[in-house]
């Protein structure tokens, strides 16, 4: 299994302005991930307050990995301007971009030698960490075999409590 997140990874969100983009930094940074900037073109040069933080909201991707060193995207962008925002990741060469909005093609193909080199997860494929201990498998009644050996193996993200 190739673990793309680590501890040591710095996080910055395509949309942090947004309802979703606002909603899931709040929860990577109750799950301990290190959220260091945002974009939003039109609200460059101010903060974004989550879970009690001044998170900085930069114009592009590129602006925010020279001022933060951020080598993760995760996008919560609109459909409408999703490709133009994973177009915009790679083209400032960020190691790894999670796209996490919904209602898009799955397959948004950039034009050739655009993503050579480059990591890009699809749409609704979210939860990219190993944590340092998993939860315990899920169990059957009755049983001590977890109830699917591949979720027992699978990549796990916390979520806060409610």
């Amino acid at each position: 299994m190739a673990i793309f997140l680590t501890a040591d990874s710095k996080i910055l969100i395509q949309g942090i302005t947004g309802g979703e983009g606002r909603k899931h930094g709040a929860r990577m940074l109750a799950a301990g991930a290190k959220v260091v900037g945002g974009t939003n073109p039109k609200k460059a040069g101010t903060t974004v307050e989550l879970n009690g933080r001044q998170i900085p909201v930069f114009a592009t991707v590129k602006e925010t990995m020279a001022a933060t060193g951020a080598d993760v995207s995760v996008i919560f962008v609109p459909a409408a301007g999703t490709k133009a925002a994973v177009l915009e990741a790679i083209d400032a060469e960020i190691p790894l971009a999670i796209v996490i909005t919904e209602g898009i093609p799955v397959t948004i193909r950039p034009s050739s030698g655009r993503t050579r080199s480059r990591r890009a997860t699809r749409p609704g494929s979210s939860g990219r960490t190993a944590p340092a201990s998993p939860p315990p498998a899920s169990r059957t009644r009755g049983s001590s075999r977890p109830t699917s050996r591949r979720r027992a193996r699978s990549v796990w993200c916390p979520s806060p409590e409610r």
